[in-house]
């Protein structure tokens, strides 16, 4: 099913095989889950994650923001993803599911970056403030301004590409992020927070399952490491998982049965409490 005004895809739970087992309760219980690709992710990407929450009777939309919104008009702060996050929480109430429970799973940074401007609108505005969020997976995810990770990522969108132009974008990113990161941020941080230090201090307190590696080289592990202390010093119920060898966004792909196994186990707790 598509979604409205969106390029996004909306998977309702299948008619047969759900879990119906009385300790996971009952259908109504089960929650939306939101998504949130990576650059570049393309929607077969994410249907392997779906599968994971599909399969257990749970609504699922699947999204990802244009690599160049992440890559290119995040880093002139120019806050364009606000727009895709409203329309992403909107389409909640369109399709009449916005009183079940809702459940985020976030990939990389460029989930993160819709990720928090979701949480803004679901804290300030007072349609979106009815939505009951039970929990957020992380996998590969946040990590601070990192210029390698970013050219690392970047360069991994546009495999696919003419090298000529390839190398192109990467020198005009390149010199971007030199002069905004770098020799403009005394300027520009007073007035474009990052998506990281939005969500060191982001004042939700349901459940956060963080999964990561150390072999990650895109995303510093120490950064996630640094996010997962910080929110339990905001009193949140946070768990984590160093899977240790497995590459960005991939743990899925390198520990099927494990990473099943901890997303539907998470899932099944934040219901539980919620």
């Amino acid at each position: 099913m598509g979604g409205k005004e969106l390029d996004c895809t909306i998977e309702l739970p299948p008619e047969s095989g759900l879990d119906t087992s009385p300790e996971r309760g009952n259908r109504n219980n089960r929650p939306v889950v939101i998504l949130l690709g990576w650059g570049g992710c393309r929607d077969k990407h994410l249907a392997k994650y779906s599968t994971i929450y599909h399969q257990k009777g749970c609504i699922v939309v699947r999204y990802t923001a244009p690599w160049k919104m992440m890559f290119f008009t995040e880093s002139f702060g120019i806050r364009s993803l606000r727009t895709l996050a409203r329309k992403l929480l909107q389409l909640l109430f369109d399709y009449k599911i916005a009183k079940k429970p809702l459940l985020f799973h976030v990939f990389s940074n460029g989930g993160v970056m819709l990720y928090r401007y979701m949480l803004e609108l679901i804290h300030t505005h007072r349609q979106f403030s009815s939505l009951k969020v039970v929990g957020t997976v992380f996998d590969s995810a946040p990590g601070r301004r990192n210029v390698v990770g970013s050219m690392r990522a970047l360069a991994a969108v546009l495999a696919s590409t003419n090298v000529l132009l390839k190398y192109c974008i990467l020198l005009a990113f390149a010199i971007l992020v030199v002069v905004l990161r770098i020799l403009l941020y005394p300027m520009t941080r007073f007035f474009h927070e990052s998506h990281y230090d939005a969500l060191l201090k982001e004042p939700s307190r349901w459940p956060e399952l963080y999964l990561y590696s150390r072999s990650d080289r895109i995303i510093q592990a120490s950064d996630i490491e640094h996010m997962i202390e910080a929110r339990r010093q905001h009193n949140v119920s946070v768990k984590a998982v160093d899977f240790s060898d497995s590459a960005h966004v991939s743990h899925l792909r390198a520990y099927p049965s494990y990473y099943i196994s901890l997303c539907t186990s998470f899932m099944h707790d934040c219901v539980g409490c919620s």
